[in-house]
């Protein structure tokens, strides 16, 4: 019989492995690495989700890695803006290709009708060859004249997510900077050539994702897999490593793949209050969040509003003005839960005013 893992079983598996069990010893750039990267359209937000799950978070040693080019700010999973490492940067950005074009295409296929793509690319790498790091605005004014008909947002987003690697540049994503987004050819920024797709169809980076996905992620469905990544063509992968993996139901029945020695915690392992930023993929890399959020709930994973955790599920929503951290809580919260909100909220409010305030709010749910 195949063991069947209740949601709070599932949801402290999720915990453990996105290191919002006990905060972690890691350093930064290996927490980058384990997590598989971390959605970062909302330039500040990793510094959020790295202090929330790192003993000690110094905000300065993660711009110091973005500054070095030993993380970088890449269009990947789901055609979103995350921070991932370079070296994976390297190695997964070839086997993301065709699902950023079918993305781009998703939304302007008819402004793109009549242009090759392939000339297009050539035409984006031309003006970039220099180097420069650029906007999306300058690399298609310099385009303008070959495709005066197309709408230079189409261009721009074909371009800059899909056709050509690019990288987001500092000052972008510097803790307490606030910069535009200007655009580097990936290879040309990290000097190195990005690893190729696999010539012989073995899809060696396809098992290597579903490998890292369940190491930060699992136990969870390959629905669950596709949601975090973007990629359709992942049951060969999987497949191939099915000999590796254990096997699980969950109380819908769906199966759950695991790597056999990852942490399952035992579900009345406590769970500590933790504050996490908009976006954050410990929600959205599940197609079935309800592990981790009511699904009364789940629109607020997509809509880019940070959560509170209470007992291992969101509880409450959390935004900060003026060094104070205001929560609204979704649900009654007992006595001791406020009191655990309002401590773990002074320390973020802490972090977020460099030590200048530690002011928190919880406002009275609506009855």
């Amino acid at each position: 019989m195949t063991t069947v893992l209740s949601t709070r079983a599932l949801g402290r598996a999720t915990l453990a492995r996105q290191l919002l069990l006990d905060r972690s010893e890691m350093p930064v750039l290996a927490a980058v690495g384990h997590l598989g990267g971390m959605q970062a359209q909302e330039p500040q937000e990793p510094f959020t989700g790295l202090w929330t799950r790192l003993r000690a978070f110094a905000p300065g040693t993660l711009s110091d890695l973005l500054v070095g080019r030993d993380v970088v700010r890449i269009h990947l999973m789901r055609r979103t803006v995350h921070l991932v490492t370079a070296d994976d940067a390297v190695a997964w950005r070839a086997r993301h290709d065709a699902m950023l074009r079918g993305k781009v295409l998703g939304v302007y296929r008819r402004d793109l009708a009549a242009v090759d793509l392939d000339e297009l690319a050539a035409a984006g790498r031309e003006v970039m060859a220099d180097g420069e790091p650029r906007t999306m605005a300058e690399l298609t004014r310099a385009l303008a004249g070959r495709w005066p008909a197309v709408a230079p947002r189409a261009l721009g987003e074909m371009l800059i997510s899909a056709l050509l690697p690019m990288a987001q540049t500092p000052p972008r994503g510097v803790w307490r900077q606030k910069a535009g987004v200007r655009n580097v050819p990936l290879a040309s920024w990290l000097g190195r050539a990005l690893d190729p797709a696999d010539p012989d169809g073995t899809d060696a980076v396809g098992q290597a994702l579903v490998r890292r996905y369940l190491a930060a992620y699992g136990p969870a469905a390959s629905a669950d897999l596709r949601a975090w990544c973007g990629l359709a063509g992942l049951p060969a992968a999987v497949a191939a490593v099915r000999g590796e993996l254990v096997s699980f139901r969950d109380a819908r029945g769906r199966e759950l793949l695991d790597l056999p020695d990852a942490p399952r915690p035992d579900p009345d392992t406590p769970a500590p209050v933790r504050f996490l930023p908009a976006f954050d993929n410990a929600i959205l890399g599940y197609q079935d969040r309800s592990r981790i959020i009511d699904d009364a709930h789940r629109g607020v994973s997509v809509a880019g509003i940070r959560v509170v955790l209470l007992d291992g599920r969101v509880a409450a929503t959390w935004t900060v003005t003026d060094a104070t951290v205001r929560v609204t809580p979704l649900r009654h919260l007992a006595p001791a839960e406020r009191d655990d909100v309002a401590e773990e909220g002074r320390r973020l409010a802490a972090f977020l005013s460099d030590g200048e305030g530690d002011r928190i709010e919880i406002t009275t749910p609506a009855a």
